[in-house]
């Protein structure tokens, strides 16, 4: 299979999830014997073209004019962005023949339609996330309705649309009005060995930031649907149950200033240490050296950092909410609460750090669960029977259009004003 994969994030250029899983997958599909090409932006430092780990991993520059990515200039960027990405794409398939494009989320949705009508390729599309999932089913503005608009395109076009979580293929068959068939999950996966970082290393970082206390660690991106700000609010309450009990937050976003400021409102900067980002060699014993890692999120589609945490070894509590609610079961694999309850939150936590071996089962049980289930083997392997769907739908709509069937319109974008995702939604 020749497959050609765009993202818009990919080693080195890493902003959340979506680039790990990227990058497991294509690698995991080029190990099997399969051509891989991955499309993506370029990051400082990083080769242009090149041959990684059995993929080929082409880089485009930004086109100028040059302006910074933030939520204001997000939708100019992703235009530019598109442009330098197609052109990219296309001088790679100049003399390549393809199987299918994979576009991975709106961002890459300009270019992956382009390619597809130009390449005669059938388009599989994964949507890791939606606008308004983002947002609890709310579209608050024109640049959220822009990308949900996108977003349709792109579920519109695709033969085939992944996701990650039977959440996800609700939600997206709901917002974007998809029949049943089109839509298949196939989860995340996880490389057990990737997450065990050496005794010593987790040594240096429990040192680093534990004290003589509890150890807590939420990693991921900082925007407002993480939940971090349930976190922040919960820990007063858990340090009188725990004294010296601290909190590690690793990641970067859009609110992150905001979360630095509601540590200082509570006067909580002598036990919350804000890292920024941190690389794949960095993570690792960071979740190792942590008493409990704390996914709160308001909304997730799937939870990944909740099973890398669970193959680093380390205990889960996470809010119930989306993909969550299935990768852990409570009491076994981790422990749940109800998302957004800064009380049940606090009574969470407190379990696992109150019961010694109550932590230890649930640390191996999600490892074991981890192992069998999420492999990127067996990721990959079924991704590729989905790429051979997208190939036969294909083929039979190229057959009808030789026959004489009238080429089908996309209809018009209509986006519904209220609460998308709410059960009474028409």
């Amino acid at each position: 299979m020749r497959v050609l994969m765009l993202s818009w994030e990919y080693p080195p250029v890493l902003v959340g999830g979506l680039g790990r899983h990227v990058h497991a997958l294509a690698t995991s599909l080029a190990a099997a014997g399969h051509d891989v090409t991955v499309v993506t932006r370029y990051g400082d430092g990083a080769a242009l073209d090149e041959r990684v780990e059995g993929v080929r991993v082409v880089r485009a520059p930004e086109d100028p004019p040059l302006f910074p990515l933030t939520n204001h200039t997000l939708l100019a960027w992703t235009m530019a962005f598109n442009h330098a990405l197609t052109r990219a794409a296309l001088a790679v398939t100049v003399d390549t023949p393809v199987d299918v494009v994979h576009a991975h989320d709106w961002l890459v949705t300009h270019a992956a339609v382009t390619l597809k009508h130009h390449l005669g390729a059938p388009l599989v599309a994964t949507v890791h996330a939606t606008e308004a999932g983002r947002h609890q089913g709310w579209l608050p503005n024109d640049t959220n309705r822009c990308i949900h608009s996108v977003e349709w395109w792109l579920t519109y076009e695709a033969r085939r649309v992944l996701v990650c979580s039977d959440h996800m293929r609700w939600e997206v068959s709901r917002l974007f009005d998809l029949p049943g068939g089109k839509v298949e999950v196939i989860p995340n996966g996880v490389d057990i060995q990737a997450w065990q970082a050496p005794s010593s290393a987790i040594a240096r970082v429990r040192q680093q930031y534990a004290g003589s206390g509890p150890l807590l660690v939420y990693a991921g991106r900082l925007v407002y649907e993480k939940g971090v700000q349930d976190l922040i609010a919960a820990l007063p309450r858990l340090r009188r149950r725990h004294p010296g009990l601290r909190l590690v937050v690793a990641g970067e976003g859009p609110h992150g200033d905001a979360l630095r400021d509601e540590v200082k409102r509570r006067r909580l900067q002598r036990c919350v240490t804000f890292t920024g980002f941190l690389s794949q060699d960095q993570l690792p014993p960071l979740l190792g050296a942590a008493d409990c890692v704390v996914v709160p999120s308001l909304y997730e589609p799937f939870g990944m950092i909740a099973l890398e945490a669970g193959a680093a070894g380390t205990p889960v509590v996470a809010a119930a909410s989306g993909g969550l609610a299935k990768l852990i079961e409570p009491g076994v694999t981790g422990m749940t609460f109800p998302a957004g309850d800064q009380d049940r939150l606090v009574e969470a936590v407190s379990s696992v750090l109150s019961d010694e071996i109550l932590a230890r089962r649930l640390a191996r049980r999600a490892r074991e669960v981890a192992a069998a289930r999420y492999g990127w083997p067996s990721i990959a392997e079924r991704t590729v029977a989905a790429y051979q769907r997208a190939l036969r739908d294909e083929q039979v709509l190229q057959e009808r259009l030789a026959a004489g069937a009238a080429p089908t319109v996309m209809p018009r974008i209509v986006v519904p004003e209220g609460n998308l995702l709410a059960q009474d939604a028409t």
